[in-house]
């Protein structure tokens, strides 16, 4: 295996409309991910999320446990150490899995991905958390919206083909991350002893994801575009993956200011394949880091568009590739979160009796 260190595309949300949207649809289509400025989100916000996600971590385990995910039928809540999964490699990190807070709709009869819709778990330590994740989540969903719209145009559509989809009661997710360092890793964890992994190579299942990385940290990686591979992954936005470790790896190291903005596997079947749903990874390093990836994603029962491309961006386009288990990238959002999220958390799939 190799690593290369190098700088993602920048991507600015106030240049000239026409400059941003070729820009968005180059980057997309030959990179899948990109830094992200411009884009109006206060860093007073982005100091309050952070110092939430410190307070959570340095909670009591009872007090984690007491949320623990597999308290919750709508996979929300509280994930120890090792207690996910990615390709059926243990991932090593510590997290909180947050959706809209809204009312159960899973139940017989129904397609069992409605049950990814239900209530959130709160520690009762962190009594502001619930505000400053609510403010979070809108203050992405428009840069989200916006950044659609954009792409929209540059494939030669109009700029609200995507909004039926996320009409009514997107199914956005947001998860607190935190890796520890790689010596405060035991001995004996598979994904670790094999890889120093924090999370294996994947990529993310639902339409875009808005990473806020902490400044000064590392450890994400994402595939040389010249190796991408047709392989898909897992994470809560994510499906599983395996990678050819004889290829490059990129180092995306946090520009302060600046979202890391990646493209997931639903923008690729709305665009035919033109749109790159790209490999990525994080790797342990030697100082713990916080991370907060926000998945920008529909109505569960929504299917996206497939968009007619002009011709001479047709010819570009990939075509939608399969998941390693030769699964399909379902059309319909929910039925592609419900497969990776099985796959991310088996123990809770068998707890619910969902498997």
């Amino acid at each position: 295996m190799s690593s290369v260190r190098t700088a993602l595309p920048v991507v600015d949300l106030r240049d000239d409309p026409a400059v941003l949207r070729e820009r968005l649809r180059t980057v997309a289509n030959e990179v899948g991910f990109f830094y992200l400025t411009g884009h109006g989100v206060s860093e007073h916000l982005t100091d309050r999320l952070l110092s939430q996600a410190r307070r959570l971590f340095a909670l009591p385990d009872a007090d984690k446990d007491a949320i623990a995910m597999r308290n919750s039928p709508h996979f929300r809540g509280y994930t120890r150490l090792g207690g996910e999964l990615t390709g059926g490699v243990v991932d090593w990190r510590e997290q909180i899995d947050i959706g809209p807070q809204r009312a159960p709709i899973g139940g017989p009869g129904k397609p069992d991905y409605l049950w990814l819709q239900g209530p959130n778990q709160w520690p009762t330590a962190l009594p502001e958390l619930p505000a400053v994740v609510a403010e979070w989540d809108a203050a992405l969903a428009e840069v989200g919206r916006t950044l659609l719209r954009h792409w929209a145009i540059s494939l030669g559509s109009q700029a609200d083909v995507f909004d039926a989809a996320f009409a009514g009661t997107p199914a956005t997710l947001i998860k607190i991350v935190r890796y520890p360092a790689q010596a405060d890793t035991p001995q004996g964890i598979k994904a670790s002893e094999a890889t120093g992994s924090g999370v294996g190579a994947h990529r993310d299942a639902g339409v875009l994801t808005l990473l806020l990385a902490e400044p000064g940290s590392s450890g994400l990686q994402v595939r040389a575009p010249d190796g991408a591979s047709e392989a898909t992954g897992n994470e809560a936005g994510a499906s599983e993956a395996t990678g050819n470790e004889a290829e490059e790896w990129i180092d995306v190291d946090p520009v302060p200011g600046a979202f890391i903005v990646n493209i997931g596997e639903m923008l690729e079947v709305a665009s035919g394949g033109y749109l790159r749903a790209t490999e990525h990874r994080v790797r342990l390093s030697a100082r713990e880091r916080i991370s907060v990836p926000y998945f920008f994603n529909p109505r569960l029962d929504a299917a996206m568009p497939v968009l007619e491309l002009p011709d001479e961006l047709a010819v570009h386009a990939r075509g939608v590739s399969v998941d390693t288990a030769n699964e399909r990238i379902f059309s319909v959002y929910g039925r592609n979160a419900w497969k990776s999220r099985l796959r991310a958390h088996p123990d809770v799939a068998a707890q619910y009796r969902y498997v």
